[in-house]
């Protein structure tokens, strides 16, 4: 590879993650780029996030098509020095990592290791880069810093393999394809394909992810291995179900938000020995209270999900056991871990699917500046522009599923956190006030709590504190 070509890999995001999907490319093959202009948008499982350049010069390549998942530290674009002729990129574009025989030498493939693994001991090529890097900045900014990005430490890979190797250990006998991602070969072996009857579409005859889509999807195609828990999952969209017998109509791949979702519910599921404590609330004074303040103050008074998280964070304080983590260590050995502030989640619906972004340091905010900083963080959720940070650091979950019209919910509590607060509807409902019959305003609160950092007595206690400032907001908030 030529010491012009830049090769800018996909860097870690953030939290640990190791794959983000493609989007969309904010440039072409010709276009001329800037340090820190932005080249590409991509969705992780906590956002999206626009990834920009390292590098100034012309954009030879680009690895990967818009809806392709791709891995951290795998190509993503190639760029020639401002004023190189451009060179032979790094490697093929695709998600695959699949490299192919015309691309460079032995020795050209491990120069270009080893060029990378110096770049990112400079501070670049596996960071964000654009939020400080060490040298080679020849270009100014195309727009300002994105607040809460942090820079990610780069890790240093071991040295490649040779591209030779690579397909000598990967090649079909007789056949001048091959299949270098382990993905792809998993997802055949899954769905029953041979690659022997698969022709690649990728640069010399490299079998890619896409082909093994199509074979799977193709007439007549094997249907995959049988499994008492995922029959008939290989069936493609338009074939027969193997175990109901009825017409596949859609297959939709589970990543983005709904991967992480998944993964963290089930974890929840399967490592927290949670019970649930629920009570109905006469919300009549704090309605009362709430619209007494938006006749003085119109355009700003908090909502009602903002005076329940400051209730919630007064709760907190007093009963700081739901305010924790429960941890074990590889030798077997556990402790709870305490936190000397509230970072408070608070559960929002968007068009990517169920995200907590979380306000940090709750505790130190009034109930307006809870209803800014909560409405500021659900915009940005929506927008799918939150940072991990913003959607990973909470340490107690508000849920607010009142919204969707229901009363209550036996909720699965936000991993790895030990406690969540749902809220339900508030309607009207008959009820006793001094012993008369009147019509009030009636809510259910649920708190579902794990049972190992604290027992019945401090699950009660706290959901009754939260319950009673609802019913008594003007005495609540004069103690806060």
């Amino acid at each position: 590879m030529s010491s012009d070509m830049q090769v800018f890999r996909l860097p870690d995001l953030g939290e640990g993650l190791t794959e983000a999907e493609l989007v969309n490319w904010l440039v072409a093959v010709g276009d001329e780029v800037r340090v820190d202009q932005p080249i590409a948008e991509v969705e992780t499982a906590k956002s999206m996030v626009e990834v920009p350049s390292p590098y100034a010069g012309t954009v030879a390549e680009l690895h990967g098509e818009a809806g392709e998942t791709l891995d951290v530290g795998k190509p993503l674009i190639s760029i020639a020095r401002a004023g190189a002729a451009q060179a032979a990129p790094e490697a093929p574009s695709g998600t695959d990592g699949a490299v192919s025989t015309g691309v460079a030498t032995s020795p050209e493939v491990e120069a270009a290791a080893e060029t990378y693994r110096t770049e990112e001991r400079a501070g670049s090529g596996n960071v964000l880069i654009g939020y400080g890097t060490a040298g080679g900045a020849t270009g100014g900014r195309t727009r300002p810093r994105k607040a809460g990005v942090a820079v990610v430490e780069p890790v240093t890979e071991a040295p490649a393999p040779s591209l030779e190797a690579a397909l000598a250990a990967t090649r079909i006998p007789g056949k001048l394809s091959a299949v270098i991602s382990p993905l792809v070969r998993k997802m055949a072996r899954d769905h029953g394909v041979s690659l022997d009857a698969i022709e690649g579409s990728g640069a010399s005859g490299l079998i890619m992810r896409r082909d093994v889509e199509a074979a799977i999807s193709a007439p007549g195609a094997p249907a995959a291995p049988a499994s008492p828990v995922t029959v008939g999952a290989g069936a493609a969209e338009g074939s027969v179900d193997g175990r109901t017998g009825l017409g596949v109509s859609a297959r939709t791949p589970v990543r983005g938000v709904r991967k992480a979702v998944a993964a963290n519910m089930t974890r929840s599921r399967s490592e927290i020995p949670e019970a649930t404590v629920w009570v109905d609330v006469d919300a009549t004074a704090l309605l009362e209270m709430r619209a007494e303040l938006k006749k003085r103050a119109p355009h700003d008074t908090p909502g009602l999900l903002a005076f329940i998280a400051r209730f919630v964070t007064a709760g907190l304080k007093k009963y700081p056991a739901l305010n924790t983590r429960f941890e074990t260590a590889t030798d077997g050995s556990q402790e709870i871990v305490g936190f000397e502030g509230i970072n408070l989640g608070f559960a929002a619906q968007t068009d990517r699917g169920l995200v907590v972004p979380s306000v940090r340091n709750a505790h130190e905010l009034s109930a307006r500046e809870l209803d800014a900083e909560i409405r500021r963080l659900t915009a940005v959720a929506r927008e799918g522009k939150a940072t991990p940070t913003e959607l990973g650091s909470g340490t107690f979950t508000l849920n607010n599923y009142g919204v969707f019209g229901v009363d209550g919910s036996a909720a699965i509590i936000n991993y790895p956190e030990v406690a969540m607060l749902g809220v339900g509807r508030i309607i009207d409902k008959p009820w006793v006030v001094n012993g008369d019959l009147a019509v009030r305003k009636v809510t259910e609160l649920t708190l579902a709590f794990d049972h190992r950092v604290c027992d019945g007595e401090t699950a009660a206690g706290f959901l009754r504190y939260v319950a009673d400032a609802i019913e008594n907001p003007g005495g609540a908030l004069a103690d806060m």
